[in-house]
């Protein structure tokens, strides 16, 4: 384990067989290291893992844990190849604000807590812009936390490609917690 104590393992394999790589820092081509990755083993932190070098493409945001196969972590094939850890500090607190029209017009919402359906909580089908006031935050394209995923760190984001995304479509949200 690293002295952050963040640690990830790709293996070429599912079920963490075959040829595999540990990594306790950024790393922005896997490809150094191994063709594809089928299998995961966070061992401490949390992490992003991109299908592209150098932090780009779809993302993923990986919490400790085991994820034996690719579905597991809800990716479309086994290729990724960048990654950083999430740095949060202790004792995070969490606020949120986001608004139905860009720039940070239009009706308000602000919460401190998860949401897993956009539409049932707050009756809305796309956040135009945001502030992450406090903590870090990952959106979903879809309900219950699935879909592309975007991180939103604490910043202003004023059109969704901001945070990544080419449309506002956001159906649900959460705090990244260690």
């Amino acid at each position: 384990m690293s002295k952050t104590g963040n640690k990830i393992t790709f293996y070429e394999e599912k079920n963490f067989q075959g040829r595999h790589y540990d990594c306790d820092c950024d790393c922005a081509d896997l490809h150094t290291y191994l063709n594809r990755c089928n299998s995961i083993r966070v061992e401490g932190g949390t992490w992003v893992v991109y299908e592209r070098p150098n932090f780009a493409g779809h993302m993923y945001i990986l919490p400790q844990g085991e994820y034996s196969e690719y579905q597991r972590w809800l990716g479309i094939n086994d290729r990724l190849s960048s990654c950083r850890a999430i740095h949060l500090s202790s004792g995070t607190q969490y606020k949120l604000q986001f608004f139905d029209k860009g720039d940070f017009s239009g009706q308000m919402y602000e919460t401190t807590q998860d949401c897993p359906s956009v539409m049932e909580q707050f009756h809305m089908r796309e956040i135009h812009s945001c502030k992450v006031l406090e903590g870090a935050w990952i959106f979903y394209e879809l309900p219950n936390y699935r879909g592309r995923q975007y991180l939103l760190d604490k910043k202003e984001y004023r059109k969704p490609i901001d945070w990544g995304a080419a449309s506002p479509a956001v159906q649900s949200f959460r705090r990244i917690v260690e």
